[in-house]
């Protein structure tokens, strides 16, 4: 299992409050300060969210919680469910050279342009990135379930099809 760390940042009451009951967590608890926000590597963190009870334009990506006191419940709800969609998001991106792929959207993306996919083109670029070296039947087998002795220019289509996509 991924261990999920829950940076609070810049609330010491918010922090207290989870500390207390932080043995029926399944993350790691930690404070941060703007100070110490700066020194943080984030990248050695493999799934990590912070929350805050006041917005930070320099803190990307943080979960504010406004109108405390909530109910506790309410508010391991709302970091749990912060922490699902944190994942959903990174398992559909993927990083392909100097392109985002996203599978959610079935949108590839390069720098601030973007073409819309079927399933079966983002599949594609999926298993052949996933290769050094793709072979046509191993393609057709792979993404389309067909058999090696099946004749068709399903592969061959959908390349040409992606290529004028892209014109």
């Amino acid at each position: 299992m991924i261990k999920k760390t829950l940076f609070v940042y810049n609330s010491l009451n918010l922090f207290h409050i989870l500390n207390e009951i932080k043995e029926n967590f399944y993350f790691e608890l930690e404070y941060i300060d703007k100070k110490n926000h700066k020194k943080i590597d984030f990248k050695q963190y493999e799934n990590y969210l912070i929350i805050s009870t006041n917005f930070d334009e320099k803190i990307k990506n943080c979960t504010i919680i406004e109108n405390l006191p909530k109910k506790i419940t309410k508010l391991v709800e709302i970091i749990n469910l912060s922490f699902l969609k944190k994942q959903f998001k990174n398992q559909s991106e993927h990083k392909i050279r100097k392109y985002t792929l996203d599978l959610n959207s079935r949108k590839i993306y390069f720098e601030n342009k973007s073409l819309n996919l079927t399933e079966k083109e983002s599949d594609l670029i999926l298993f052949i990135n996933s290769l050094k070296r793709a072979d046509l039947k191993k393609i057709q087998k792979t993404v389309w379930s067909h058999s090696n002795d099946l004749e068709t220019h399903t592969v061959e289509t959908h390349i040409y099809r992606l290529r004028k996509k892209n014109d």
